[in-house]
């Protein structure tokens, strides 16, 4: 039998704490909880992460980097911007499906309980993997002349707005129809609030 490496224990530590935190909350789960999970000791676990709090801050990082290289391949697409809208919506609800844990920990933990993260994530840094390729995204479409120059964080947010909601009610179950059904309306009206005013 093949023997576990250190890095594939590190991530199934980071799967559990991600469904156990967006399950239970971060103040109620436990570090006992989580290495149970994973069938590790407490002591074994402190050996991959010191304290709660820095594998909350690993966890954000690791969901930006996920989310970041799946918007860049997006962006070395050679497509319009339009299309790069109806792709980065699309892969944002897929991963709201596939890996839910993922998504209700950037609402639900991260957005919510911003003091876990004041030391070592201030402002942008533990999502910047995430920013930046938004950031990217924003520069490219304006260059090409689709999308209007504005304020950056005026865009994200009008952006995130959409998909944060959406995935939200997703998750509450009040949407009446399934998440796929709303990519091309989410997709277009994304786009029309961003396109270049004619």
């Amino acid at each position: 039998m093949a023997r576990t490496t250190k890095e594939e224990r590190k991530n199934g530590i980071i799967s559990a704490a991600l469904e156990l935190f967006s399950e239970n909350g971060f103040y109620i789960t436990t570090i006992p909880d989580i290495a149970k999970k994973v069938g590790m000791s407490v002591g074994n676990f402190y050996n991959y992460f010191s304290s709660k709090d820095i594998l909350a801050k690993e966890l954000i990082m690791y969901i930006s980097e996920y989310l970041g290289k799946n918007i860049r391949a997006i962006n070395e697409s050679d497509i319009s911007t339009e299309e790069k809208i109806e792709k980065i919506v699309s892969m944002y609800f897929d991963t709201a499906k596939e890996r839910p844990e993922m998504i209700e920990y950037f609402l639900r933990v991260y957005l919510s309980n911003r003091e876990v993260f004041k030391d070592g994530c201030e402002g942008m840094i533990c999502v910047s993997p995430f920013i930046t390729e938004m950031m990217i995204f924003f520069e490219k479409g304006v260059a090409s002349g689709e999308l209007h120059d504005q304020d950056f964080f005026s865009a994200f947010g009008l952006f995130m707005g959409y998909l944060g909601g959406m995935v939200f009610l997703y998750g509450e179950k009040i949407l009446p129809e399934p998440l796929d059904d709303y990519k091309q309306s989410i997709s277009e009206n994304i786009y029309n609030a961003l396109k270049t005013r004619t």
